[in-house]
């Protein structure tokens, strides 16, 4: 690193840090604890941004608890074990419950006194360090990144003199107070124009619902068809499309449209496959909705460009000759698919959910006025949607920090004490700790991580 500001050294993460102490694993029962229990954090307690004291599991009564593991407001932790994208998630816990534990995926980072804890927690979540992170992390699945603590404490930072830290943390809280307020407001006016999205999709077919002639049953005026998902697809899916191949979609593909059309697939399946595997070929123009899990709150609706097929997550919805297909996927966009749910922990949406709905059929030149008219409407209120404030948003974030922790968000102050001195003082404040104990294995634990302390 060269051209440093004023002040500042070179240093590597350990170099900030008096220990950092692994958690354990613990027997479990599968439910939060209660507030007279011992409970383990999941990694997603520090997946948010936030300490999420919710997010554990109720320790069995009959373990032995040794409290050196317990949770303390102002720990700063780290998830040692995560997703690709979360691996390495950090947070300053401001207030915690008690009897919360650290789980073996996790990490308590004590940095020197020598260092602003704000600044210290700040860092950990900047651009530069997170892409070391995961770019250190091993592991050959997404599903589960690991970070030792030995590539953790090799990190390479740039450190401020203490008191320019305090400057930067009070900068950055400044500048990102904004940005949360600015956030909050653009989530608000998004959830006003799906209401009035909603409002006139809504107005818009209960004039028609007016008009008792045209209305008809959803399955006298199309095919309702549940998706497939045959053993052995798997086996026979393919990452590229060929000559001879379909999509083959699956409920999480329709995330990745931006409008009413499904545009990618990220598996394929050979035509002669599907046959072989009973699996459904339907025609272009079938309108996808998610059919189970959490997808369903998510009321996406897409239209097929091609023939397809899809999994068993995902309803097929055919319009016969008397529809058409833009304008039953406008009627399909202004019902609330988890009103029409079966009330199971998993939501569920099933044929019989969708056969008696009520669907106002005029002639196909009305319903083609209709749609029309709907694009009209729909292309102002998308063009307001449109202003991607919260990505905007997340990007100035990132800037902010990365500017933040390059010195170039606070000027330098020549009468702050040079961070070189600091370092010096924290190897000392190491040497005079000396070794530190493991902590004692209780009843009932696993073995202990290899690296506990520094």
């Amino acid at each position: 690193m060269t051209d440093l500001p004023p002040g500042w050294a070179e240093a590597t993460l350990g170099d900030l840090l008096l220990g950092v102490e692994a958690g354990k694993s613990f027997r479990c029962e599968p439910r939060p604890a209660g507030s007279d229990e011992w409970g383990i954090i999941k990694v997603s307690a520090m997946t948010w941004g936030e300490f999420r004291e919710t997010e554990n599991k109720a320790v069995r009564p009959d373990i032995e608890i040794d409290d050196a593991n317990e949770i303390k407001s102002g720990d700063i932790l780290l998830s040692r074990a995560n997703t690709e994208s979360y691996v390495g998630a950090s947070v300053l816990v401001k207030n915690c419950r008690p009897r919360l534990l650290l789980s073996d995926k996790s990490l308590r980072l004590v940095p020197s006194p020598s260092v602003d804890r704000r600044w210290f927690s700040c860092l950990l979540g900047s651009p530069g360090i997170r892409r070391d992170i995961s770019r250190r992390a091993t592991g050959t699945k997404d599903s589960m990144r690991n970070i030792s603590q030995s590539s953790l404490k090799e990190i390479g930072v740039l450190v401020p003199p203490l008191s320019e830290q305090r400057r930067i943390v009070a900068a950055l809280e400044g500048h990102l107070s904004l940005l949360d307020n600015a956030q909050r407001a653009a989530e608000k006016a998004r959830l006003r124009l799906v209401k009035l999205r909603e409002s006139v999709l809504r107005d818009c077919f209960y004039r028609l619902l007016a008009d008792s002639k045209s209305v008809q049953r959803l399955a006298s005026v199309a095919t309702i068809a549940s998706g497939q998902t045959p053993k052995g697809i798997s086996e026979l899916v393919q990452q590229v499309p060929s000559i001879n191949s379909v999509p083959y979609y699956k409920v999480g593909d329709m995330n990745l449209s931006n409008d009413h059309f499904m545009h990618e697939s990220r598996t394929y399946v050979l035509r002669e496959d599907a046959a072989q595997l009973g699996l459904h070929v339907r025609p272009a123009g079938t309108v996808l909705i998610p059919k189970r899990g959490g997808a369903i709150h998510t009321n996406k609706k897409r239209i097929t460009k091609t023939p397809a097929a899809y999994d068993l997550n995902t309803m097929g919805i055919i319009p016969g000759e008397t529809l058409v297909v833009k304008y039953l996927w406008y009627w399909l966009e202004g019902i609330n698919l988890s009103a029409l749910c079966d009330g199971s922990n998993v939501p569920q949406i099933n044929n019989p959910h969708l056969v008696d709905l009520e669907i106002p059929v005029p002639s196909l030149d009305r319903q083609r006025e209709v749609v029309a008219a709907l694009d009209i409407e729909m292309a102002g209120i998308n063009r307001l949607a449109g202003i991607r404030l919260t990505t905007e948003s997340k990007l100035l974030r990132r800037s902010l920090l990365a500017e933040a922790f390059a010195g170039r968000l606070v000027e330098q102050d020549p009468a702050d004490e040079p961070a070189s001195v600091l370092l010096e003082r924290i190897r000392a404040e190491r040497a005079a700790q000396g070794p530190v104990r493991r902590a004692r294995r209780s009843k009932g634990e696993k073995a202990p991580q290899k690296e506990t302390l520094l």
